[in-house]
């Protein structure tokens, strides 16, 4: 037999099931046939830039048209919904829902709604969070390049070339004429009245003169003496040493 805490234990176990079933149900139903509301592109967590397709699909039996907006995080009011482009009356499945701009709105957080508006007035609506615009993008850091240190080998270090000295003269083909200036000074005129100078007379002494001229001859004569006196004494002593010779 079954004590009792055992069947608390059941009673309490087949309780919480029986109270769960109405939710399981809910979760496990399908959505009714030709209604759906869904934003496949971009999904939740999604960073965007630039211009971008909104995707996804917007049906239903009562359809009248559909609206998708978005709004900056946090949402906190109903206004702050903005739409994209215009309210569509066509029904779309699985295609292309608006084309968002998003070069129009500033960086950040955003979430994006689709409202599927029926001909009664009501809507069936979704929404996906956390959308991040990122048009400016940040400036990617260089990755470091790493350098492989080897160990240097020992070439011999060519000698550089003789240098070739080039010397360029500039060469005019066709010289450039130059004006060639010639000065002369004119003699002063003499003035018709001036008066002419007297010549000076120059006055020679030539006392001085005739007593160079008996000095210099005088010492010629002394000289050609003396020359002929040493002659006559050679001959002497020449003429001595031969007879000595002889005898």
């Amino acid at each position: 037999m079954i004590n009792s805490p055992q069947r608390i234990i059941i009673l309490g176990a087949v309780f919480v099931l029986l109270a769960a079933l109405p939710g399981l149900s809910a979760i496990a139903a399908p959505p009714k046939q030709g209604e759906l509301a869904q934003i496949t592109y971009p999904a939740d967590n999604e960073v965007v830039r630039g211009i971008i397709s909104v995707t996804g699909s917007a049906v239903h039996p009562q359809f009248n048209r559909f609206q998708l907006s978005y709004a900056s995080e946090p949402v906190t009011q109903n206004d702050q919904w903005v739409t994209i482009g215009i309210e569509r009356t066509d029904q779309v499945v699985n295609g292309e829902l608006a084309i968002w701009d998003t070069a129009a709105v500033p960086d950040g957080s955003y979430s994006l709604r689709l409202r599927v508006i029926r001909q009664d007035g009501n809507y069936n609506e979704t929404e996906v969070h956390h959308i991040v615009v990122a048009n400016a993008q940040p400036t990617e850091t260089p990755t470091p390049e790493l350098l492989v240190t080897r160990a240097p080998t020992q070439t011999p270090t060519p000698l550089p070339p003789t240098p070739t000295i080039v010397i360029e003269v500039p060469f005019d083909e066709t010289p450039t004429p130059r004006p060639l200036t010639i000065t002369q000074t004119l003699p002063t005129p003499r003035p018709a009245n001036a008066p002419i100078l007297p010549i000076p007379k120059i006055k020679m002494d030539a006392t001085p003169l005739k007593s160079a001229c008996l000095m210099g001859g005088g010492g010629i004569l002394a000289l050609f003496l003396l020359f002929g006196f040493l002659s006559a004494i050679r001959l002497t002593v020449l003429g001595f040493a031969k007879r000595r010779r002889k005898k």
